[in-house]
């Protein structure tokens, strides 16, 4: 979704398919836990690359797909998985934290931009989510690592959770309008406050 070819291929491809009623742009990948003083620069470039440039040629790309479906009574839906990365600074986010803001952003000015267009435009900003990769990545393929991070934490999300709120989402009537949806485990309060352990009452 970094170039612009590929994502125009994909366009042509879905305009042969029929009509399409909703985008979902999951656009991922943190890489490292570098202070903004100290991290690659070409590691902020990659990561706004992926999530905001990729993020915006997809949307434009196929908007226009988006509009010749829509019916009478009918709405399209472009719903965006950012993070909570996108509201809540924290210590070792640096890059990603910048990325993520500017995605959601991004997403705010879209929803303004389609005001009177019968077109949803949907936020779901996951916390952690233990998934093969993104551990992995952000730590440059260090298993050791990427293990301790969901270390002893009490039932982190996967994949699928996010998955069901996405569809949950689409589902809606729609007339109904999710700005936006912050998931975390239980044991998330926050991107830098995680319980690891049991959770009981005091």
């Amino acid at each position: 979704m970094t170039k612009q070819v590929d994502v125009d291929a994909l366009a042509a491809y879905l305009r042969e398919l029929g009509p399409i009623h909703a985008l979902v742009n999951n656009a991922g990948g943190a890489l490292g836990v570098a202070s903004v003083e100290d991290s690659d620069a070409d590691d902020w470039i990659r990561m706004f690359d992926v999530n905001v440039v990729g993020t915006k040629r997809v949307t434009s790309a196929l908007l226009p797909l988006l509009r010749e479906a829509i019916v009478e009574g009918d709405t399209a839906t472009i719903l965006m998985v950012t993070s909570i990365a996108a509201t809540v600074p924290y210590e070792g986010g640096s890059g990603y934290n910048a990325a993520k803001f500017a995605q959601h952003a991004l997403t705010a000015v879209l929803r303004l931009e389609l005001a009177g267009e019968p077109i949803r435009v949907i936020e779901v900003a996951p916390g952690m989510v233990k998934t093969e990769e993104f551990a992995l990545v952000r730590f440059g393929g260090d298993a050791a690592k990427a293990d301790t991070v969901y270390d002893n934490v009490p039932d982190p999300l996967v994949a699928d959770d996010i998955a069901e709120t996405i569809v949950h989402a689409l589902e809606l009537p729609p007339f109904v309008n999710i700005d936006l949806v912050t998931v975390k485990p239980v044991a998330q309060a926050a991107p830098h406050k995680m319980i690891r352990g049991e959770l009981k009452p005091r």
